[in-house]
């Protein structure tokens, strides 16, 4: 029987009401905002008194160099490509996320599953298999989705970081160059979260917004979450699990 705090069958070693923290997911396509968003969320927080750690995709101690590594030679296929980032994610879960959630701490992730649900059915067309994977994941208790178009995206992009091969998906071949086939799989990826977004209930967030109007907004939906759940702590030393172990 599916646990309603997981996304299937879960960790059968866990118990969620030992979870006394709070999971807030910051979601959306490559180049939104989001880790500049996350960094101002932890100052945020973190000077109201609340203890703060963040993660994200390639993070891991155990796969962070793999997944480097494994894409330098644009050869991925989808199997690998979605296996490798679910290997980082579970390690991650096991040593940052539950420890500091047990601990009470608020962790605010730079991407969740949904980023993988959308590449995976991007390069697959099948919701299921990706999902089935992913099934021991935990159900956040907030996910802001930083929305934007296509158009806004790759202005910003060529503006700040460049556009490279995966973020373009050029393993996909949807276009002749780097700038049609980013703006063709991005426009498959927004596609995506836009059907996540109904189905999972997201906060919407206009990221086409000035930063400080997004940061605003991003706040708006934090505060209430961490209210009703009292998590109001003391800052305190991150729990040694989620410190860079391997």
């Amino acid at each position: 029987m599916e646990n309603e705090r997981y996304f299937g069958a879960g960790l059968t070693y866990l118990n969620p009401s030992d979870l006394k923290g709070k999971l807030i997911a910051i979601e959306g396509t490559d180049g939104v905002g989001r880790s500049t968003h996350i960094e101002m969320l932890q100052e945020w927080l973190e000077v109201q008194g609340y203890g703060v750690i963040t993660t994200g995709w390639t993070r891991s101690n155990l796969m962070s160099k793999t997944i480097e590594v494994a894409k330098q030679g644009n050869i991925l296929d989808r199997w690998s490509f979605s296996l490798l980032y679910a290997t980082d994610f579970a390690d991650r879960l096991e040593h940052q996320i539950i420890p500091a959630l047990r601990s009470g701490f608020v962790v605010l992730a730079d991407r969740y599953i949904y980023t993988a649900f959308a590449r995976d059915v991007v390069r697959s067309g099948d919701r299921n298999w990706i999902r089935d994977v992913f099934g021991f994941a935990i159900v956040p208790d907030l996910v802001c989705y930083l929305r934007i178009d296509v158009d806004t995206l790759a202005l910003r992009v060529i503006e700040t970081s460049g556009m490279n091969y995966w973020e373009s998906g050029m393993d996909l071949k949807l276009g002749a160059d780097l700038y049609d086939s980013f703006k063709k799989y991005q426009s498959l990826l927004i596609e995506e979260f836009d059907k996540m977004a109904e189905e999972f209930h997201f906060e919407v967030v206009d990221a086409r917004q000035p930063p400080e109007e997004i940061q605003e907004a991003l706040r708006s939906k934090i505060q209430p979450i961490l209210k009703n759940g009292q998590q109001y702590l003391a800052q305190t030393t991150v729990p040694e699990s989620t410190s860079d172990q391997s």
